[in-house]
């Protein structure tokens, strides 16, 4: 909605929750697909939370529940996807833990029903993980490196990496021209302006730090806490990045808390792999560049009729308001000093 940041109009809306592709995902639909995967299914179903693609936990007859996931059409590639299974299958077999799709007789994991890709998964219980205390820090910091050692050990070729121009550049080229409210339209191309500056600066002072496979989106709710280790789930958005990006996720709190969280990951870390401390220059531009891509993300998923649903806010001018205010406070975090001895 160019200019504004109204949200699309009642009848737009049921308009789209008809005609969008995840709208073919009935249950009957589901069921069919995975007992077309050699699973006999027992009607028991359960959406679990997901936006990106859809996810589902299906009851089996004689066996436990499975997870399927619906890909997002036009997203990724076959062999993007393809890509992210290599990896997780890789990490499995270094005995990481990861939650690997299952595969057929013939070792395949990426399945395709009714027009739609899916991947079959175990079902994997477990908890929170409790980020603040130190000696579950010092863990995900050991795994983490192990991790690592796998990602690096080849690129993927199919999947984008995480850039400036990808994650930065172009997200703000699309809000500007579709989502920003006029009013704030200066503000907030002055900002990005100023935001890229600090952030390109940063880049370049890091170059040279290996990029590698790295999770991509190695948040505490893609962590499941079980027989005192972390149990990583979720490769969607694996990518090519710096290590630090799937360190940086997991800090909370102001800086002070981040500093000694970050050095309680890194002592694990170290013990595994050796940290490239260059690569803390780039924590706020890394952060920076997902807090612009989110919003992105949010605005080129609007036509998905679980967004409006599940982000109302999004729609509002005080999400906007906000958004611009947490610009200028990360445009401050990039203007301070960075290195090890700032974390």
């Amino acid at each position: 909605m160019p200019g504004t940041a109204g949200g699309s109009p009642e009848g737009h809306h049921d308009a789209a929750q008809a005609s969008h592709p995840f709208a073919g995902l009935t249950p009957d639909f589901i069921l069919a697909a995975v007992e077309a995967c050699g699973h006999r299914c027992d009607g028991r179903l359960l959406a679990l939370n997901s936006y990106e693609n859809r996810v589902y936990q299906v009851g089996r007859e004689a066996d436990e529940p499975l997870v399927v996931k619906f890909y997002r059409p036009a997203r990724w590639s076959d062999a993007a996807i393809a890509e992210e299974h290599a990896l997780v299958a890789e990490l499995a077999a270094q005995e990481l833990p990861v939650v690997a799709p299952l595969a057929d007789a013939d070792g395949v994991t990426l399945r395709h029903y009714g027009g739609f890709r899916l991947a079959v998964y175990p079902r994997r219980g477990g908890r929170a993980p409790e980020l603040d205390r130190r000696d579950n820090l010092v863990i995900m910091g050991r795994f983490l490196a192990r991790m690592h050692t796998v990602g690096a050990t080849r690129p993927f070729v199919h999947r984008e990496a995480i850039t400036v121009e990808g994650f930065g550049h172009d997200s703000v080229a699309f809000l500007a021209e579709r989502w920003i409210p006029r009013d704030l339209s200066a503000a907030y191309a002055s900002i990005t302006r100023d935001l890229f500056a600090h952030i390109e600066a940063r880049f370049a002072q890091a170059e040279g730090v290996r990029i590698l496979r790295v999770h991509g989106d190695c948040h505490a709710g893609n962590v499941l806490w079980r027989d005192e280790r972390p149990h990583f789930v979720d490769f969607d958005d694996a990518r090519m990045a710096p290590a630090v990006q799937d360190l940086w996720m997991l800090l909370s709190g102001d800086g002070e808390e981040q500093r000694g969280q970050l050095d309680a990951v890194l002592e694990g870390y170290d013990e595994f792999a050796e940290f490239d401390y260059r690569e803390l220059a780039l924590v706020e531009p890394l952060r920076t560049l997902r807090m612009l891509h989110y919003s992105a993300w949010l605005a080129r998923r609007w036509d998905d009729p679980a967004f409006p649903q599940a982000f109302p806010w999004f729609a509002n001018q005080a999400y906007w308001e906000r958004h611009v205010l947490e610009l200028r406070e990360q445009l401050a975090a990039l203007a301070e000093p960075y290195g090890q001895a700032a974390y």
